[in-house]
């Protein structure tokens, strides 16, 4: 017998940043094939502003990990108001887990046993998604929505308004100015992560960017502060070269993005949460690549897709790599 079609829907996906974007298409999903029923989703309050601008979300509960067991009683209290009576955990380890379990709904479906990180959590679950097509999150995410049942497109639409991108636009016209050549955001990575190409190599690579005549933005968020803060003293003479340090506000980054994208502004980074939020925005990302496998963590659509503008740079031509082998040259040249 199948089971009764849900009224209220909860999406788990607590973090980061980066699979919080990889879970748009099972929140679109979900949305599409159950219109009349209230969708919730739960995330930790440091990403919850990315959330805020879906329409179609009728509540976004908070998870405080910082809180510890205070954080979790706070959580079940959230979802045990909003009743949910089908729980789809996007995230597969235990502290999902816990908390879909605690979400009280009597239906859970998670991602197949085979990719949860700590497979004691699968037993919380009361239904699986099909083994994923590939390695990356967008596959495990395709394998929900297909056990959701839904046949729509993969989505990581944001659902910005007018307003919204009228405000992206103002910020980039900022931050960039005005004047002639191609502009590019480097997004700063955070020094001593081995995914991370050193922030002197993003400085000289904005000095010939210059050079060449092209407009650079060099964008930092609150981790990388330090390192953006050292690099507008070191460029403080280059006159096509602008700063955004600090930027923590993941609303107005994503109202910046889609604005740039629009303008066909291009975007530099390492493998970060701001990356997939670009890529997620429409931006055409090149994508530097060392130790990591870009099949598992590169921009979506992955590149050679028939739809991708995102390109992957690779430290090291023939597979994996330390960052400190990709020089500026070599970014240089493939920009």
């Amino acid at each position: 017998m199948n089971p009764p079609e849900p009224s209220r829907i909860l999406l788990v996906r607590l973090s980061h940043l980066g699979d919080v974007v990889h879970a748009l298409p099972v929140f679109h999903a979900l949305r599409r094939r159950w219109p009349a029923a209230k969708l919730a989703w739960i995330c930790q309050k440091e990403f919850a502003p990315l959330l805020a601008s879906l329409t179609s979300l009728d509540e976004c509960l908070i998870f405080d990990r910082h809180a510890g067991l205070r954080g979790v009683w706070q959580a079940r209290r959230a979802m045990g108001a909003f009743g949910p009576d089908l729980t789809v955990d996007a995230q597969g380890n235990l502290k999902s887990a816990l908390l879909s379990r605690l979400s009280t709904a009597p239906r859970r479906l998670g991602l197949a046993p085979v990719h949860w990180q700590e497979p004691l959590g699968s037993r919380f679950m009361t239904e699986f998604a099909p083994r994923a097509a590939g390695p990356h999150a967008i596959h495990k995410a395709a394998s929900l929505v297909e056990a959701i049942g839904d046949k729509g497109p993969l989505s990581t639409d944001l659902e910005l308004s007018a307003t919204d991108l009228n405000e992206g636009a103002k910020k980039l016209a900022e931050k960039f100015g005005a004047g002639p050549g191609q502009r590019w955001v480097l997004h700063l990575g955070l020094d001593g992560d081995p995914r991370t190409w050193p922030s002197e190599r993003f400085s000289s690579l904005a000095r010939e960017l210059a050079r060449r005549g092209d407009r650079v933005l060099i964008l930092s968020g609150p981790a990388e502060a330090g390192a953006g803060e050292q690099l507008a003293q070191e460029l403080r003479d280059e006159e096509r070269v602008s700063h955004w340090i600090g930027q923590r506000d993941l609303h107005q980054l994503a109202c910046f993005l889609s604005a740039a994208a629009a303008e066909s502004v291009g975007f530099v980074a390492c493998d970060s949460g701001p990356s997939h939020v670009a890529a997620a925005c429409g931006l055409h990302v090149r994508f530097l690549s060392g130790p990591q496998d870009p099949l598992l963590t590169g921009p979506w659509p992955l590149e050679g897709a028939p739809e991708s503008g995102n390109r992957i740079i690779r430290a090291n031509p023939e597979g994996l790599g330390p960052m400190t082998e990709l020089d500026v040259e070599t970014v240089l040249d493939l920009l």
